[in-house]
């Protein structure tokens, strides 16, 4: 058996304020789910647009130690999952450097992708880098039929795209990023400089009239900074000093903020420079991107009311899953963008709710359970027991992402919470009722007492999908158990077939959780014990 992982695909994104690197699993189709996000916090572009070289940006060789630093770290990690297939972008800081080939050349010298055939990195341009964050936005936003404009604020750069059904039509890349922007002007207070300077280069670009005049119907922002701000304003950040802020959950369930709501946030973050408390809070809220929200924040708003906008949709997808999309559009001979609107709609359901440890548990129980289903299928097939097909295992990997989104009300009786906002909240589209049915009975069942066969909320279910509940939502219940151990994250689980029945595998491969005790094969067994009873007729 190979030693690496064909389905699963890594995308680094080097940025210049930080490195991200995105790993998903994909199937044959193309359809792709995350597996795990990593960033370091690099600032490759920090001193790069310095009065004292406006001309000639150079990455200083401390940035790019940093740099080869986090190249080396991704590294190790596709090594340990057994990655053979990744690409590697670099956008504005690298773009625009006029050292970049020596940059380029210390990441070839000091860099190995041992797991890897080739591996080169791929300077995009400003429009092409446009372009991958509308794919990246398309991939899970329910606005593929709309025209949609597209802004993604970063380091060095700004891009705008407008595109529909999966077509750019106009991509453009400005350079206005907010870690120059903080250089340049924030740090000497030069505010009424930054607005000017901000409007005359939007205006100077042609992007207003292009925008304009081929008119848009939603408005989506994709960046860290613009997320950023989105929980700023569902949190109550432009309150008072002296309120609470609520925290960062509320970005998923509000993915929109107006120009009024990113005014009043804007507002508050200038007083940072004059008042030491709001300053204070300013560092709290926002950690590590402090240092560069504020010239982040009036950039947005001064794009606001350049091209005229009211409202701006959030979304947590940007290149990364572009560059996704677009590799594996190249290896897989049946990948089509707008092929599966029912996967959309759920895994954006699970963004929307979930925070990203409880999207992160709910991936890997999908992974779990989709090995799991196909063992068992083939296992039934052998035996001419039940016939399994593949809407039986789009629903088992719907219930799967979806278990825990209620857990954003609160813990106790979660399950509930996400069966009742499946099953009346009208987010899944391409699924008919009795589909949206079984998902949300398959979520409300997959803890506490499993329910008999002749449950009254079976009621209205036709015949042949009664009898399959049993086993599906044993599968859902099991997929979650193992994913739940404390201390271990199980990678590779496997199945087998033999005269005494059905086996469920698990590789000896596992990423130990820091600070835990890896279960014991008696831990899992006592784990599983329960849940595995369910199969026995």
């Amino acid at each position: 058996m190979s030693t690496t992982s064909p389905n699963l695909v890594a995308a680094v994104d080097m940025g210049t304020n930080s490195f991200k690197m995105l790993i998903v699993r994909a199937d044959p189709t193309g359809r792709f789910i995350s597996t795990d996000r990593f960033k370091e916090p690099v600032v490759l572009g920090q001193g790069m647009a310095s009065h004292d070289q406006p001309n000639n940006p150079s990455i200083s060789a401390e940035s790019q130690s940093r740099g080869i630093a986090a190249l080396q770290k991704f590294a190790q990690l596709l090594q340990r999952n057994r990655i053979d297939r990744a690409r590697l972008v670099a956008t504005s800081a690298v773009r625009d450097a006029a050292n970049r080939d020596e940059f380029l050349a210390r990441i070839a010298d000091e860099v190995s992708f041992d797991c890897i055939e080739s591996v080169d990195v791929q300077v995009l341009s400003g429009e092409e880098e446009a372009r991958l964050i509308y794919m990246g936005v398309c991939q899970f936003m329910p606005f593929f039929d709309k025209t949609v404009l597209t802004v993604d604020i970063g380091g060095g750069s700004t891009e705008f795209s407008v595109g529909k059904g999966g077509e750019v039509v106009f991509a453009a890349s400005l350079k206005l990023g907010h870690v120059c922007l903080t250089d340049r002007f924030v740090r000497s207070g030069e505010f009424g400089g930054l607005r000017g300077y901000i409007r005359s280069v939007i205006r100077g670009s042609g992007v207003v009239e292009k925008v304009k005049g081929i008119g848009v119907e939603v408005v989506v922002g994709s960046s860290g900074t613009i997320q950023a701000i989105g929980r700023a304003v569902s949190s109550g950040y432009a309150r008072d000093s002296s309120s609470s802020i609520v925290g960062s959950e509320g970005l998923r369930r509000n993915l929109r903020f107006s120009r009024e709501e990113l005014c009043g946030v804007v507002e508050k973050l200038c007083e940072c420079e004059t008042q030491e408390v709001e300053r204070m809070r300013k560092d709290w809220f926002f950690k590590r991107r402090s240092e560069f929200i504020v010239a982040g924040a009036v950039l947005l708003q001064e794009i606001f009311e350049v091209l005229g906008i009211d409202e701006m949709e959030v979304s947590r997808y940007a290149l990364g899953e572009g560059v996704i999309a677009e590799t594996l559009a190249e290896c897989c001979e049946c990948y089509d963008i707008n092929a599966n609107p029912r996967w959309r709609s759920v895994v954006g359901l699970a963004e929307r709710f979930n925070n990203q440890k409880r999207m992160d548990l709910a991936s890997r129980c999908t992974i779990t359970a989709k090995e799991f289903f196909s063992g068992l299928r083939r296992f039934h097939q052998n035996k001419h027991i039940l016939s399994l097909n593949e809407k039986d295992l789009e629903c088992v990997e719907a219930a799967c992402i979806l278990h825990n989104i209620g857990q954003y009300v609160g813990k106790e009786g979660y399950h509930k919470q996400s069966y009742h906002m499946i099953k009346g909240g009208d987010y899944l589209h391409g699924y008919n009722v009795e589909e949206v049915k079984l998902i949300s009975l398959l979520v409300r069942h997959h803890r506490k007492k499993f329910p008999k066969c002749d449950h009254h909320s079976f009621r209205g279910l036709p015949e042949e999908i009664t009898k399959k509940f049993r086993i599906l939502c044993a599968i859902v219940r099991v997929s979650i158990a193992v994913q739940r151990q404390q201390g271990s994250i199980f990678r590779r689980v496997e199945t087998s077939n033999d005269q005494k029945g059905f086996l469920l595998m698990f590789s000896s491969t596992m990423d130990q959780v820091p600070g835990c005790m890896p279960p014991t094969v008696q831990d899992l067994e006592d784990a599983l014990r329960t849940e595995m009873d369910f199969f026995e007729e």
